[in-house]
């Protein structure tokens, strides 16, 4: 079998926006690529994916403009995760089969540009010189560039001296392809693909049907008009490669993202200053616990008692059911699927099961473990509801299968709605809308309905101390221990863990680059539950500590408004770091922005709800209550 090909594009209606399309080139679904001696009668087949764009956060499938089509080819099947991303395979009609000089892929009397593609699900960098003798790798390429009206070249124009015309497109209408290959030992006549590489070029072709692939650049001034007759050509070149081994193919990646050795580093230093502040919170906490509970484990004479202060005076109501409690039951089974969802998938991401090669596995996998997971959310939520004291079963149950989701599944179907009225191809199809709504309905609820029944049927959650009759007055609170300041200063050290890991997640998203660092995702998010952990604890003790004793609606907020902060940092992302324009890109952004920020929000409130109740039960497990 031989390695396909995809292409990434982006565009636009416009000739300014079709002019700054970004192609990443990936290779599609084989492994092996042998090169034989029926090579030339078979070639590699390339597929084109999508055209997305830096100006625009929708993307358009290839037939959606007039490129170059491949005629009575069958085109392939996406998985899940593909369509939920809006990757939409195609044919091209480019071949490559051995070394070849300036091909004709076709000729256009039209205005639009392109960009290509490669090999073995393996995206394609485009390298080029920058200031300061420094060399700069980006995942695909460039259709073409514009000068401005003043003569400043923008975008990929500013690579070549020779673009230099003001007002004026300049067109890469040709592209230089590389694949480098080493020959596997003990396969007769074998190959395998291990890297590929390109470079865009501009030539205005004098004979369109028999092209040199020299000359002057192809340039078209924002103010021509009639028709425009354009050639697109390539050119393929096969290297051999013995230094790179199979295993580390995907490592020549790593050179297209920029300052990656920088980002590492950053990545370190975040690692190690959030471990120091946990093991910090981590010392504090169990050196003023421990004084306290031998405090009061000493005090024996009823004079002892009646000197008692702090936590141990809140006692009686420690446990007492918190206004709200089927809202909050509710969030902590929705809380608990997303929690082990999210851990399940890292953890396979970190073993290779869902590497960028794979495309379009991670979020299938997401998406599948969330709708497997509907036990142990609908165990959680009526657990903690029953513990409340809460009586009204169907309702939790109900609001468990349908609150969280729903609210997602609404936000999504609206932007869905846009993406339907622009025309892009990440527009859900009307099937596979019915084909989620299934697994939401027939799978996850149900699920859903077994892990509440399970919970129901188990006893209430036994709690160390009884709860009185009467609550007591919790007294004038200082600033630093009202619920707000609270709240606020305890999403703080969270976010400060993920940061920087949360720059990169936004960059693969909305700046179309290679995310590939899942070793160190999983490990900020193991860094991430101990310090939602150790913030929400050390809070909740001040809080107890003033004789408050409203902690599980705090706990759940204090770590929960970590996505605030997420929110905040996803607004100033927008604004310095993309260049987006459009009314439906920027509610697009915000849309699924908010979608991401809900889910947080959920995630980090439910681990901290965790483990102040872990707290809570153990320190009035520990000490003598009378």
């Amino acid at each position: 079998m031989l390695p396909a090909v995809i292409v990434h594009y982006t565009s636009r209606y416009t000739i300014t926006q079709i002019l700054h399309f970004q192609l990443s080139l990936t290779l599609f679904r084989q492994i092996y690529f042998y090169i034989s001696m029926g090579i030339e009668e078979s070639g590699i087949e390339l597929f084109v994916n999508r055209l997305d764009s830096v100006e625009s956060v929708l993307p358009y499938e290839y037939t959606a403009f007039d490129f170059c089509q491949a005629e009575g080819k069958k085109r392939p099947s996406e998985n899940l995760g593909q369509v939920l991303f809006g990757e939409r395979i195609e044919p091209s009609p480019y071949r490559v089969c051995s070394d070849r000089g300036c091909l004709v892929v076709c000729t256009f009397k039209w205005l639009y540009l392109r960009k290509l593609q490669i090999v073995d699900n393996m995206p394609v960098t485009w390298c080029y010189d920058v200031e300061d003798g420094q060399r700069f790798c980006n995942p695909g390429f460039p259709i073409g560039c514009y000068i401005t009206e003043d003569g400043r070249p923008k975008d990929a124009c500013v690579i070549n001296s020779e673009f230099h015309e003001k007002d004026t497109f300049y067109i890469f209408n040709h592209v230089d392809i590389k694949i480098y290959y080493h020959v596997v030992e003990n396969e007769a006549l074998g190959a395998r693909l291990v890297a590929a590489k390109l470079e865009p070029k501009s030539y205005k072709h004098t004979h369109a049907d028999n092209p040199d692939c020299s000359g002057v650049p192809m340039d078209i001034s924002n103010k021509a008009s009639g028709e425009v007759k354009i050639a697109y050509t390539y050119s393929v070149t096969f290297q051999e490669e013995k230094s790179i081994r199979w295993a580390s193919r995907w490592d020549y990646i790593l050179e297209s993202m920029p300052h990656t050795h920088i980002q590492w580093f950053s990545i370190m230093n975040s690692l190690v200053i959030v471990l120091f502040l946990s093991g910090m919170v981590a010392m504090i906490m169990l050196r003023t616990l421990h004084k306290d509970i031998a405090r009061y484990n000493q005090m024996d004479s009823t004079e002892d008692a009646q000197e008692e202060f702090g936590w141990k005076l809140v006692h009686g109501d420690i446990f007492r059911p918190p206004r709200k409690g089927m809202l909050l039951s509710v969030f902590l089974g929705s809380g608990t699927q997303i929690l082990i969802m999210t851990f399940v998938t890292l953890f396979f991401a970190c073993l290779g099961f869902l590497s960028p090669a794979n495309r379009g596995a991670l979020m299938t996998c997401a998406v599948v473990l969330w709708v497997l997971l509907g036990t142990p959310a609908g165990y959680v939520a009526a657990r903690f509801y029953k513990s409340f004291g809460g009586e009204k079963w169907k309702t939790n149950v109900l609001l468990t299968s349908f609150l969280c989701p729903g609210i997602v599944f609404a936000d999504f179907f609206i932007m869905n709605l846009i993406l339907w009225g622009e025309g892009s191809s990440a527009a859900i199809p009307f099937g596979t809308l019915v084909a989620i709504l299934a697994l939401w309905f027939c799978i996850s609820v149900p699920l859903t309905f077994i892990g509440a029944y399970f919970g129901f049927k188990k006893n209430a959650i036994e709690h160390p101390v009884r709860t009185n009759q009467i609550p007591r007055q919790i007294p004038e609170q200082s600033f630093y221990t009202k619920p707000l300041p609270g709240i606020i200063m305890g999403g703080i050290l969270p976010f400060g863990c993920i940061f920087i890991q949360l720059f990169f997640i936004l960059n693969s998203i909305w700046s179309h680059q290679m995310y590939y660092m899942f070793g160190f995702l999983f490990l900020v998010f193991i860094i991430l539950v101990i310090t939602c952990s150790e913030a929400t604890i050390l809070l909740c003790y001040f809080h107890l500590c003033a004789e408050d004793y409203h902690w599980q609606w705090r706990s759940f907020l204090t770590s929960g408004f970590t996505a605030v902060y997420f929110l905040i940092y996803a607004i100033h992302y927008f604004f310095s770091k993309l260049q987006i324009t459009g009314t439906a890109s920027t509610i697009l952004y915000f849309g699924y922005t908010m979608i991401m920020v809900l889910i947080f929000f959920l995630f980090t409130g439910t681990i901290g709800f965790f483990a102040c109740f872990w707290f809570v039960t153990k320190i009035y497990s520990v000490v003598k209550v009378d």
